[in-house]
C-alpha cells in the first residue's frame, strides 16, 4: 500500500489532478471527505484531465452520472443519500464495477460490502481557507 499527499486549491486543480491520475493504480477511486470538502469539484478536474468536455455535478439523487472522456467512460456515484445497500444492487452495481471503465465513488462508506477489493482512496480535506489536502492511497492487491 503506498501513500502520496499533495496540498492544492483552484488555481492547481488541475495540475493535482493531473498527478492524482498518475498516480492511481486502479480505475475505480473511492472518495471520502466531509460533505462541501471538493469531492464534486475534484472529480470533475479528473474528468477534464481526462479528456472530458462535460462539466460534471453531483449525481445525489441519480445516484450515477455518466462521462464520455478520451477512449473512455466514467461513471461517478454518489451514494450519501441511500437508506440502505440493497438499493445499489437495483441499479446494477456490479456492472459499472467490472465494466472495465472509470468508477469515481462518493461516500462509498455506506456501501462497504459491494466496493471491489481492489480500488484507490482519495481523502481529501479542508486545511485553511480554500487550500484542501488530498491524500491517495493506492490499496491493489
Amino acid at each position: 500500500m503506498k501513500m502520496l499527499s499533495l496540498n492544492f486549491n483552484l488555481s492547481t486543480i488541475d495540475t493535482v489532478a493531473n498527478t492524482v491520475l498518475k498516480a492511481l493504480q486502479t480505475k475505480t477511486v473511492l472518495f471520502y471527505g466531509d460533505m462541501g470538502v471538493g469531492k464534486t469539484t475534484f472529480i470533475n478536474a479528473l474528468v477534464k484531465a481526462l479528456g472530458g468536455k462535460d462539466n460534471t455535478t453531483s449525481p445525489t439523487f441519480s445516484l450515477v452520472n455518466e462521462y464520455c472522456v478520451q477512449n473512455d467512460l466514467v461513471y461517478h456515484f454518489d451514494f450519501y443519500r441511500i437508506e440502505n445497500e440493497i438499493e445499489v444492487l437495483d441499479i446494477g452495481i456490479e456492472d459499472y464495477f467490472y465494466s472495465g471503465h472509470w468508477n469515481f465513488i462518493e461516500w462509498p462508506n455506506k456501501i462497504k460490502t459491494h466496493l471491489p477489493l481492489e480500488a484507490d482512496i482519495l481523502k481529501l480535506k479542508l486545511i485553511k481557507n480554500n487550500l484542501r489536502q488530498i491524500s491517495i492511497i493506492n490499496h491493489k492487491n
